[in-house]
């Protein structure tokens, strides 16, 4: 479980195509510290299994389904990503609860300036919508952010100067694809109360 506050800006060093999958290195030295085989580590927000690392970088395998529902196949060497460990039993919540699964991708459509923030429209995919209320909390390439507006087909988050300078977020373009996780609080409530329903003939 991952809080959605980004420890690191890592950079992608190398992608191995392999059949059906990719195995990428990425180099994040704060992340890999005390790492070891088999832990976790989320990159842009997708939770990765740690199969090497060394000198500061860390290799994981991202099978064809993850690189299907993610932005993680438009990684290129170069690429900077957001880096962010599991958070320890007893730790502080600082964002909000991150599984690391990502639900949908998104595009920036716009970013607006203003003094001391930055306002960005992302685009929604529909079957996300219900998820995502005014302030309440998504994940956008595994950054946790409280939404401004949410319309129909997108939202709108606002990014303080730390944000733009320590994420991926500061460098995202209009165009550019980025990975979205909704509150999985709201996944659960709307499984549960779909099953409390009553049913047809149903007198409860």
């Amino acid at each position: 479980m991952f809080t959605g506050i980004v420890e690191e800006l890592g950079e992608i060093t190398a992608v191995e195509a392999q059949t059906e999958a990719s195995r990428f290195t990425v180099r994040g030295p704060v992340v890999t510290e005390g790492a070891k085989h088999g832990d976790s580590i989320a990159v842009n927000g997708v939770c990765l299994t740690v199969v090497e690392f060394g000198g500061g970088t860390f290799t994981a395998d991202v099978m064809a389904e993850t690189l299907k529902r993610s932005s993680l196949g438009a990684l290129r060497p170069g690429s900077r990503v957001n880096l962010e460990r599991p958070m320890a039993l007893g730790g502080r919540l600082g964002g909000h609860l991150v599984q690391g699964h990502v639900d949908g991708t998104g595009t920036v459509l716009e970013r607006t300036p203003a003094e001391h923030w930055e306002i960005v429209k992302v685009s929604l995919p529909p079957e996300l919508t219900r998820y995502v209320v005014e302030k309440g909390s998504i994940t956008v390439d595994g950054i946790s952010l409280t939404v401004v507006e949410a319309a129909a087909d997108h939202f709108t988050v606002s990014l303080i100067p730390s944000t733009l300078a320590l994420t991926t977020l500061g460098l995202k373009q209009p165009g550019d694809p980025v990975n979205l996780e909704v509150d999985v609080i709201a996944k659960y409530v709307e499984r549960m109360l779909g099953a409390s329903a009553p049913g047809p003939g149903d007198t409860r």
